[in-house]
């Protein structure tokens, strides 16, 4: 069986972006204004005080952070 590269990220790839609360560093893509990815680092997840808790919630103050960055075009969305 042969695996099928993703082109999706070589056609916009993922964005370098800080939380605003805790300074995290994680990667976004903002497919629509719908869909985000995110990948989040190691220092990000340890430095989250959202996530010490809970690490398989969502950090309210990522989303937050992610959603004014893409406002004020830091942040691309791919669909637009």
């Amino acid at each position: 069986m042969t695996i099928r590269p993703d082109n999706r990220l070589a056609d916009a790839p993922m964005q370098p972006l800080r939380c605003q609360r805790c300074d995290g560093p994680v990667l976004v893509r903002k497919s629509s204004w719908e869909q985000t990815s995110i990948q989040w680092s190691e220092q990000a997840m340890e430095d989250c005080p959202n996530l010490r808790t809970d690490r398989y919630r969502t950090c309210p103050d990522l989303r937050i952070t992610i959603q004014q960055a893409t406002l004020n075009g830091t942040v691309k969305v791919v669909d637009e």
